[in-house]
């Protein structure tokens, strides 16, 4: 009866310390792959890149027709960029209406913030 109890305990013990001495090498191939791939880096464009390919005729004016396969974000706010309806565009006219536009939509949201009380 005094080895009964023992090798009983053993018996159930012995199978959950197995589990646990797994080495990294038996872990399964999807485990050990996805830790050492690197994350992938999408290149977003900068302003002056997307306008570059979109003005396919390389002069620094860009009109609506490349503006809308080239530079979709902007060929939808076209007519308020070309303020002097021109029919084209520049880098830095462009550059100026955003400008224009962050600091309208700063003072904007400065004006909706509710007063802070102290």
């Amino acid at each position: 009866m005094r080895f009964v109890r023992p090798s009983a305990a053993f018996a159930l013990i012995a199978p959950l310390t197995l589990g646990q001495t797994s080495s990294p090498a038996t872990a399964p191939p999807t485990a050990t792959a996805k830790a050492s791939a690197a994350p992938v880096q999408h290149h977003r464009m900068a302003a002056g890149e997307r306008f570059a390919k979109a003005n396919t005729t390389h002069d620094g004016h860009l009109t609506l027709a490349p503006a809308k396969t080239g530079y979709p974000t902007k060929a939808q706010h076209f007519s308020e960029v070309d303020t002097a309806k021109k029919g084209y565009v520049t880098a830095d006219r462009i550059r100026a209406w955003a400008k224009a536009e962050r600091e309208q939509r700063h003072v904007g949201q400065q004006a909706a913030a509710p007063p802070i009380k102290g």
